[in-house]
């Protein structure tokens, strides 16, 4: 009676423990090809929201130029996300979205009454 009880639950756990795992290394294995993607002149964002641009790599850190003249050292792992340049496409929407804002009037509706 107690088998019955405890083997669905250990199946249970047993599968969350697979997904969790999995979940992880797919995290690990995005972040290992993130820092041997990065090259000099990316730009790019750190854990702690700093952004800069790539001037020197080497196996475990890299040199941002965080200000014109400036350039700083970090870890390698400190490196979060890399800042892809903007396209085309993305300035237009951003005019479409100024032109839309600015487009719009209220007048008052001639039904009201003084």
């Amino acid at each position: 009676m107690d088998l019955v009880i405890f083997l669905p639950l250990i199946i249970i756990m047993g599968l969350f423990m697979f997904f969790a795992s999995r979940r992880q290394k797919k995290a690990m294995q995005a972040t290992i090809d993130l820092h041997e993607s990065l090259q000099i002149g990316d730009r790019i964002h750190t854990t702690s929201g700093l952004e800069g641009t790539i001037t020197g790599i080497t196996d475990d850190s890299v040199d941002l130029e965080i200000a014109p003249g400036v350039v700083t050292t970090w870890m390698k792992l400190a490196v979060r996300d890399k800042i892809e340049p903007e396209t085309d496409e993305d300035e237009d929407f951003e005019d479409f979205d100024d032109e839309e804002s600015t487009a719009t009037e209220i007048t008052e509706s001639p039904n009201k009454k003084d």
